[in-house]
């Protein structure tokens, strides 16, 4: 009998604690090799991590979802099955720099292409009851005086960006803008990379430091 009734304390206590247990956040970074290496030591999606649930304790589960060499409709393709289909709280959509850089190559992304795909993300997550945070491109090259090669178009993209962030109503991280400032605070030399980045667009040390501070920033801010 007191075997029966221990157990039956026992199996109350484990249903009183699934009870009571707060669901985490999901939170879904969404991009190219930016984000995919944000998932390595040291990268900007596992400081974010660490910065959201310090201790190793906290509210957020974060998933990376970055594809080295994603363009805006990479994204889109791959939206059900890696994004929507984990039913995500909230998602980052990091993406746009590989629509710019490849244009060199011939295989870049047109600026109505983009913001096309871009509304056609942002309708499907919504539908699917996602809070987002939408960053623009950061940087390609370092340079602080607008002679990096494709700057223009980097603040074409970014305006897109930008306007969509305003007529979806969704929050706004404004990395082009964030690194612009950056460099021209610590970048006296004017050189176009190891600033924060390793080659003028993938992320150094401090450079995913400084992108974690802004994503656990704009993540608290919504949720």
């Amino acid at each position: 009998m007191k075997k029966l009734i221990s157990f039956c304390v026992l199996l109350l206590a484990i249903i009183t604690m699934s009870f009571f247990q707060v669901k985490k956040t999901k939170v879904i970074f969404f991009g190219d090799s930016l984000t995919e290496s944000g998932m390595h030591p040291h990268g900007y999606v596992l400081l974010t991590d660490s910065l959201l649930n310090p201790g190793g304790n906290g509210q957020y589960d974060i998933v990376g979802a970055g594809v080295s060499g994603n363009k805006v409709y990479d994204l889109y393709l791959r939206l059900d099955d890696d994004v929507i289909s984990k039913s995500p709280d909230i998602v980052v959509i990091w993406i746009g720099v590989n629509d710019v850089w490849h244009k060199k190559m011939g295989t870049g992304t047109d600026a109505d292409k983009f913001e096309r795909f871009y509304r056609a993300l942002i309708k499907k997550l919504k539908a699917a009851n996602a809070k987002l945070v939408i960053c623009t491109p950061s940087t390609i090259g370092e340079k602080n005086d607008c002679t990096n090669e494709q700057d223009g178009d980097m603040n074409k993209y970014a305006g897109i960006v930008r306007k969509i962030a305003a007529d979806q109503q969704v929050e706004l991280l404004d990395l082009r803008k964030e690194f612009e400032d950056y460099e021209m605070a610590h970048n006296p030399g004017n050189v176009e990379r190891g600033i924060l980045t390793l080659d003028g667009v993938h992320l150094n040390d401090n450079g995913n430091r400084f992108v974690a501070n802004l994503m656990a920033d704009a993540i608290k801010k919504i949720h």
